[in-house]
């Protein structure tokens, strides 16, 4: 399997096309804080369960701060078995600057 990196542009698209899990890789505090509409938060503890409880088809978007680490954790999915796995690029901060947040 393999993963993509994705525009927030071509980001903000998928989720409004086909609503993809959104998965937030930043720190609890920082999902606490501020986040994209809809995100689940993806730590240690709760990956296992993730990828235990998730269909593997549908369209998996992982972000953290500014799109280097979910590079990592999107490519780790994808060896998990997702199918479409996207990383974005810029991460939330870019996010915040130009879309929704919810806090």
């Amino acid at each position: 399997m393999s993963w993509k990196r994705i525009t927030p542009e071509a980001a903000a698209a998928l989720i409004a096309a086909r609503t993809p899990v959104l998965l937030d890789v930043r720190d609890e505090r920082s999902y606490a804080a501020a986040r994209i509409r809809g995100a689940r938060h993806l730590d240690n503890q709760s990956v296992q369960a993730f990828v235990a409880s998730v269909e593997k088809s549908v369209p998996v978007l992982v972000y953290c701060y500014h799109g280097n680490s979910s590079q990592s954790a999107a490519a780790w999915l994808a060896e998990q078995g997702f199918a479409e796995v996207y990383s974005l690029d810029g991460g939330f901060e870019y996010w915040r600057g130009h879309y929704a947040i919810e806090s």
